[in-house]
C-alpha cells in the first residue's frame, strides 16, 4: 500500500485531522452509470435489484444519540464533548492505520473519550466513563431504519454491515434495537484489523457475500467513506443525513440521498442497466 502524510481528510463532525492516509484510494476500480447499448428501445430488459447491501452502521444508528448521555453526565458539555469525542474516534482510526498500530474500535473509542474529557476539562471518573461508553452500545436507530431493513428483507436483498465498530458494539446495538434478525451478518473491520477507508476493509464485504463488488451497494454515512467505497469499486450511495458538503477526495458516490427511501430506490430499482464505468470526479 502507498501511504502519504501530506493528504488531509475533513473529519465528519468538525475538528482537524492532522495527517491521514491518501493510500486508501489507490488502485481500485470505480463505478458510475452507463446504459446497456445492446438493448433495443422496444425490448429493453427489466432492471433488476442489486443482490446485497453493505451498511456503515451510522446510516442505521444516530450518533447524536450520544449527546444526551454526555449531557446527563456533564451538564452543558453534551454537544461540544460529543463532537470532540467523535472527531477523535475517526482521527485515531486513520492515524493508527497509517502507523500500523491497530487497536479495536472499543479501545479506540475509550482513548478518544479520555482525550475529549481532558479537552473540556471535566472529571472523568471510572463510573462516568462506563456510563458514556455504554452510550455507544445503545445508539438510537434512525426513524426509517427498521422499515427499510424489513423492506430489504422482503425483497430478498442480503443485508450486512461493514463498519469500523467492534463486533461487540455492532451486536449490542442491534440487540438493543431489536434488529438482529434483519441482518445476514454484522461485519466489523476488526475481522482483518483494518479501518475504512483502507481497501482491505471494503474487501471484507466481497469475501463474506461471495459476490462481485458490482452487485453489492455500499451505504455510507460519511463523505470520506463514500469516496473510499467508490474508489474500491462498490456502487455507492451516500446517505448524507447531516447535509454535509461533498468531500474533495477524487471520487463521488453514484447517488447522494438524505434518508433511506432514496437508498431503497437505488438498491431495488437501479440494476444492471445502471451499472458502472470507471469515472473519478474532477
Amino acid at each position: 500500500m502507498r501511504r502519504s502524510c501530506g493528504a488531509r481528510l475533513t473529519p465528519l463532525f468538525g475538528g482537524v485531522v492532522t495527517c491521514v492516509a491518501a493510500l486508501v484510494f489507490s488502485g481500485s476500480a470505480v463505478i458510475g452509470s452507463v446504459s446497456d447499448s445492446r438493448s433495443s428501445a422496444t425490448h429493453a430488459p427489466a432492471r433488476q435489484q442489486y443482490a446485497a447491501i453493505a451498511f456503515d452502521y451510522l446510516v442505521l444508528f444516530n450518533p447524536d444519540s450520544v449527546v444526551a448521555a454526555v449531557e446527563r453526565v456533564f451538564p452543558g458539555k453534551g454537544r461540544v464533548m460529543t463532537d470532540l469525542w467523535r472527531t477523535r474516534q475517526f482521527d485515531y482510526a486513520w492515524l493508527r492505520s497509517m502507523a500500523d498500530r491497530y487497536v479495536g474500535f472499543s479501545e479506540l473509542t475509550e482513548n478518544a473519550l479520555d482525550y475529549a474529557a481532558r479537552a473540556v476539562q471535566v472529571d472523568l471518573t471510572p463510573s462516568r466513563k462506563r456510563q458514556l461508553m455504554d452510550a455507544y452500545l445503545q445508539l438510537t436507530p434512525w426513524p426509517d431504519t427498521a422499515g427499510a431493513l424489513h423492506r430489504l428483507r422482503e425483497s430478498n436483498v442480503r443485508v450486512i454491515t461493514l463498519a469500523n465498530f467492534s463486533p461487540s458494539m455492532l451486536r449490542a446495538n442491534a440487540e438493543h434495537a431489536g434488529l438482529t434478525t434483519l441482518f445476514d451478518a454484522l461485519i466489523s473491520t476488526d475481522r482483518n484489523h483494518t479501518y475504512k477507508p483502507d481497501p482491505r476493509a471494503y474487501q471484507l464485504g466481497v469475501d463474506h457475500l461471495r459476490l462481485p463488488k458490482q452487485d453489492i451497494v455500499f451505504a455510507a454515512f460519511g463523505g470520506w467513506d463514500a469516496a473510499g467505497a467508490k474508489s474500491f469499486g462498490y456502487p455507492t450511495v451516500w446517505v448524507n443525513r447531516f447535509n454535509q458538503p461533498a468531500e474533495e477526495l477524487g471520487f463521488r458516490p453514484d447517488r447522494t440521498v438524505t434518508n433511506l427511501e432514496g437508498l431503497l430506490d437505488f438498491v431495488l430499482n437501479s440494476g444492471p442497466l445502471d451499472r458502472p464505468v470507471a469515472q473519478p470526479s474532477r
